[in-house]
């Protein structure tokens, strides 16, 4: 319980720094520490769980991966061209 109470607490705290328009790198942070959060939560809710149960909590978060993975390969190549804000 504790997991999932940590994931909702970021996803707030992810939404305040938008609202206050905060640099997208700080935001980044957040999201970052929200996937391991999220993997944490999953981790949990395996035990004693069948994986038709946490599929789709799994593919969630490796989309969430993948999503993630491409903003940092766009921020790179942004950064390396001088085009980055």
């Amino acid at each position: 319980m504790e997991e999932a109470r940590s994931v909702i607490e970021r996803l707030a705290r992810i939404e305040e720094l938008k609202r206050r328009g905060a640099l997208p790198l700080e935001i980044l942070s957040e999201i970052r520490s929200l996937l391991a959060e999220g993997e944490a939560w999953l981790a949990a809710e395996r035990v004693g769980a069948e994986q038709a149960e946490t599929a789709r909590a799994e593919e969630a978060l490796d989309s969430c991966r993948a999503r993630l993975a491409s903003s940092l390969i766009a921020e790179r190549r942004e950064v390396g061209t001088g085009t980055a804000l």
